[in-house]
Parts: structure tokens; C-alpha cells; sequence
């Protein structure tokens, strides 16, 4: 058994950089190889294309990322675990052998299923946003469990060169992994928080070397425009040594990590997944060297009875609208054309904004009382049942050209089908899965 064991993040969202998960299967020595790449939005959006058509609804970048991955991972030895399954996992599984076989490159995909409870789900299930019940949501169009590594071991254990999901949560992406190297029993819920504490430092990538961290100024990360992307050698405890390949850009420090080790975490004491119910607050966070931050300690308790699932609705069709005033007095001028395009549009939406970007978008107001923007653009959205009605925004905004303040111009206007999200709770038993297997070689296809 190799000690540490060698995990790495290549991407930590759908739209992710594609080059870094290269240089880690190129250089980064790693022995698993975890891409995270689904967020709620984005399997309620992948199952909105599987109706449209059935052999769609996995990442759209999947075949992008296998075609640069797949040679390495071969020649490397590296094993490969990712969520780009999203809504269909199989045909992702089936894209990945299109590009082996045309590669000629033996394959072996696990795929796992179980995620997908649409059939399960009540009216009357109570959503954990607000406790309304699903029933008062309208059309629902997806709903995901998240599964936890209790679904991905039997797919690890195959031996599979690839394992391709659909909703897991981003943690268990990378403790799965650790658990099949090391044996860790499914109630040893100390190493289970340790390696989940590591696995959610990774999931988002570049935040742990500096993206969505630096500020000019006051926490500056060099050459971003070359980030390196993170691993973790892991040790048979499941503390971990956070690090990056030499000589790409980023930073992994004592910040990055305080930052990534608390994002998205309500409560530190009691961060829950799938697998375990982990204490950050007993985290020790030391800076071993230059990019390298070893995290220890990492206490855990049980695990949920219930699996959370993510619901997605469709909420209607978005309206904007969108035209720009610069020079003296723009704020102004620009205020006069929001409060003109509300009063046309007076009751005609339950709900609008209107916003000044560059002033007021962001907070609702300006902090700054001496700020006189140059420059501001107008966004006005409103939210319709139909898209005919959601026109009605973007044309009034246009209308602003000859028929509002002075100046205006760059008019943009557009229509969106909106996808909600809320979620529930539901009994683990009522969440199966499965792993399917599939495999290409070309002695298959000789026979």
C-alpha cells in the first residue's frame, strides 16, 4: 500500500479550465485524479437537455476534457472519478468509449446510478428553504440525491479506470478514493471527516490556490493567469498535506485554506454529508512550507439518516433588459430611465428590479457617498409565465433610446427560461444505486 496516497482536484465546477487537470496528470504524480463539475443549477439544466434528447444531459465539456485527459491517465496509471455523468451518466459513460475506441485506448467505465429520485419525490415533501411543500413549485423537472461514498465504492472497487456519476456530494468525490486505498471502514467516522475536511479543501480547485481569493492590494497571489490546481497526499489517518505542482501559478497558504476549509460551511462543527458529520472547529491548519499547508485532526460523529436532495422547478421566464449612460450626470440620467421603464411597467410583473450597475446592483444602495460613476449601465429583469411576456422588459428598455434621458446607448435585450431550486429530505434506504459497467478494448473488438 503506497503511503501518502495521491489525490488531485482538475476542476472544480462545469465551466472549469480545462489545462490544469493536464498538468496535474502530467506532472503532479497523483494517483486519483477527482473532476468536480456539477453544482445544482447545473444537473437541474442537464435533465432539461435529456428530455430535449436522451442521449444528452451529461457535462457539456466532458468530451472536451477526456479527449486532453485520456492518453495521460493512460500512460500514467491514473485513476479518474468525476460528476460529469450529471442527468445521464450512461451516455457520458458511452461518449468517454467513443473517444477511447477512436484513440484506441482499452477503457474500463464504471458508471453509477441511484441518484435520480424524481419518482420519489411528494407533494407533499417539505422543502428545507422555507417549509413549503413541493406541491406549491409547479412543474418539477429534476430532483437529485446526493449520494455519498456508500454509492461509490462498489464502483471503485472494480478496478474501473474511470468512474462516472451523476449528484454526489463534492466531498465524497474525493474520499471514496481514499477509503478504497486505505480500507477505511464506513463507521470509522473519524478518518471519514479527516478525509472529508480534505476532500472539500479540493473540490473547488483553484479557490484553494488563490482564485476567488486574491484582492489587489491587500492578498495578492502571483501569475493567476496561470493558477495551478491542488492535491492532497493523504495518509492512512486521512490527515493531509495540501500542495500544487512546481512552477505553476497560485498560492496555497495558511489564507487559502482558512478561506476554502470555511466556504460554503454554515455551521464548522457540524459540516454534514452522506458520509459523516465532520467538526471543522478541531482542524489544526499549519504552513509546512512554500504551497504546502498540512491540515490534521479532524474530528466526525454518525451520519445523516436522511440524504439531502436537490429539486429543480421551472420558475417562469426572465425579461432583461439592459442600455448605458456615460459623462456628467450618468447616474442621473441613468436612475431617470429605471423609474421610466417602472412606471410603464407598473403591475404588469409580481416582481422587477431595477438595477444601476456600477452603483447599486450589488448592495441595493452605494456605500460611497462622494462615488460619482462616470459610468453606469441600467438592468432592469422582471420574472413572466411566458416568454412572450418576459419580451415586454427588454422592449421597453430599447424604447429608451429616443424615448428617455440623453445619451443612452449599448441597448441589450433577452429572454431566459429560469430553472429554481430548493431542496428536501429523503430516507437513505429509498435511494439505491447501481453500477453498471462498460468497457472498450480493441481484442473486444477483434472478436
Amino acid at each position: 500500500m503506497r503511503e501518502p496516497f495521491r489525490i488531485g482536484s482538475g476542476a472544480g465546477f462545469s465551466g472549469d479550465r480545462l489545462e490544469p487537470a493536464v498538468v496535474l496528470a502530467e506532472r503532479g504524480a497523483v494517483d486519483f485524479l477527482a473532476l468536480e463539475c456539477l453544482g445544482e443549477r447545473t444537473v437541474a439544466l442537464a435533465q432539461l437537455r435529456k428530455r430535449k434528447d436522451a442521449s444528452l444531459g451529461y457535462d457539456p465539456l466532458l468530451v472536451r476534457r477526456m479527449e486532453l485527459l485520456l492518453p495521460l491517465l493512460r500512460r500514467n496509471r491514473i485513476r479518474l472519478v468525476s460528476n460529469m455523468g450529471a442527468a445521464n451518466p450512461l451516455a457520458a459513460a458511452d461518449a468517454i468509449l467513443r473517444i477511447a475506441r477512436a484513440k484506441r485506448l482499452p477503457i474500463r467505465v464504471a458508471v453509477v446510478s441511484g441518484d435520480d429520485v424524481l419518482a420519489s419525490m411528494a407533494p407533499d415533501s417539505v422543502t428545507l428553504e422555507n417549509g413549503a411543500p413541493l406541491g406549491e413549485f409547479g412543474d418539477i423537472v429534476s430532483a437529485n440525491a446526493y449520494l455519498g461514498i456508500a454509492a461509490l465504492l462498489p464502483a471503485l472497487e472494480t478496478g474501473a479506470d474511470i468512474v462516472i456519476t451523476g449528484r454526489v456530494a463534492d466531498p465524497s468525490l474525493f474520499l471514496a478514493p481514499m477509503a478504497l486505498h486505505y480500507g477505511w471502514s464506513l463507521d470509522d467516522f473519524d478518518r471519514l471527516a479527516r478525509g472529508t475536511a480534505a476532500g472539500h479543501l479540493l473540490e473547488c480547485a483553484g479557490q484553494l490556490c488563490g482564485g476567488y481569493f486574491a484582492e489587489p492590494g491587500r492578498k495578492e497571489i502571483p501569475d493567476m493567469a496561470h493558477l495551478g490546481f491542488p492535491y492532497a497526499d493523504v495518509d492512512a489517518d486521512g490527515d493531509a498535506v495540501l500542495s500544487k505542482v512546481e512552477g505553476t501559478g497560485g498560492r496555497i497558504n495558511l489564507a487559502t485554506a482558512k478561506e476554502q476549509l470555511l466556504y460554503e460551511v454554515t455551521d464548522p462543527s457540524g459540516y454534514v454529508t452522506p458520509d459523516v458529520i465532520a467538526d471543522f472547529t478541531t482542524a489544526n491548519l499549519d504552513e509546512i512550507g512554500t504551497d504546502r499547508v498540512a491540515v490534521r485532526g479532524v474530528t466526525g460523529r454518525g451520519r445523516p439518516v436522511k440524504l439531502k436532495v436537490s429539486v429543480g422547478y421551472l420558475a417562469g421566464y426572465v425579461g432583461e433588459g439592459e442600455i448605458s449612460y456615460a459623462g456628467a450626470n450618468a447616474e442621473a440620467r441613468a436612475r431617470q430611465a429605471g423609474e421610466i421603464v417602472r412606471e410603464r411597467l407598473a403591475g404588469e410583473f409580481p416582481e422587477m428590479r431595477v438595477d444601476l450597475i456600477g452603483s447599486t446592483a450589488l448592495h441595493g444602495r452605494s456605500f460611497d457617498a462622494t462615488a460619482r460613476p462616470y459610468e453606469v449601465r441600467l438592468r432592469v429583469a422582471a420574472r413572466a409565465p411566458t416568454a412572450e411576456r418576459a419580451m415586454l422588459v427588454g422592449e421597453e428598455v430599447e424604447a429608451l433610446y429616443t424615448n428617455g434621458p440623453g445619451g443612452g446607448g449599448g441597448t441589450r435585450k433577452y429572454v431566459h427560461e429560469q430553472i429554481g431550486i430548493v431542496s428536501t429530505l429523503l430516507e437513505r434506504e429509498r435511494v439505491p444505486s447501481t453500477v453498471t459497467l462498460k468497457e472498450w478494448s480493441s481484442d473486444a473488438q477483434a472478436a
